[in-house]
């Protein structure tokens, strides 16, 4: 389980699927047993003392209308599909479940930055560039071939790594069914390797939960 401060107040938990009933009980014991309500997201457990937790579903998961339910779907294996783009490196696969059933990571050489000045640096980014565009045109076929002929069967696409590199591959148009199942979750991943696409199966699964405890009352 991991926690950040999420803007605009309260924290961010992410929590494993398995893990989830345990963190339920765990907000009850500490706050008093809480009231669901469904929402777009998921579900908004409102505890008496004030507390809230947004329960979000994870990409690939159904509607929920209770607790129970929300516990039941988030642990439910789901065929997910995932790409992770940067810079001149790839990273795709397909997860069953925990298991990462199908994959591939590929790596292009793209030229840093320089710190050379006029024509010189003009040539270098013009150089760059190209290498770059080369290495995303390379990144969408590779996604014709892996994961475009399991679009119909994914729950979802998550992907990760580089917004920018991740829309330019998505808008090839032969990868429109695939685009279709993006997930709006984007994983922060570093340049895409083999065990970075294995860490990135648990975090496309996760639950994600914003906590916020309760305002202060001005006049006490």
């Amino acid at each position: 389980m991991t926690s950040r401060p999420a803007a605009g107040g309260g924290r961010w938990v992410e929590v494993a699927p398995a893990r989830t009933a345990r963190w339920v009980a765990g907000f009850t014991d500490r706050h008093g047993p809480p009231v669901a309500g469904v929402r777009a997201y998921g579900l908004l457990m409102s505890a008496p003392d004030g507390t809230t937790a947004e329960l979000h579903l994870p990409p690939g998961a159904p509607p929920v209308v209770n607790l129970a339910g929300f516990v039941a779907t988030v642990t439910a294996p789901r065929r997910i599909g995932l790409l992770l783009v940067r810079k001149g490196a790839m990273a795709m696969g397909i997860a069953e479940g925990e298991r990462l059933s199908v994959h591939k990571v590929d790596t292009h050489y793209v030229q840093g930055r320089t710190a050379a000045g006029g024509w010189s640096q003009q040539r270098f980014a013009r150089r760059r560039d190209n290498q770059t565009r080369a290495a995303l045109a390379d990144a969408a076929d590779l996604a014709v071939r892996l994961l475009l002929p399991e679009a119909g069967r994914l729950d979802a696409l998550v992907a990760g790594g580089d917004r920018r590199a991740v829309d330019s591959v998505l808008a090839d148009s032969r990868l429109a069914p695939l685009a279709a199942r993006r997930a709006d979750r984007l994983l922060d991943v570093p340049e895409p390797r083999y065990a970075v696409l294995v860490a990135a199966v648990a975090a496309a699964r996760a639950v994600h939960i914003l906590v916020r405890d309760p305002v202060p009352d001005a006049a006490s």
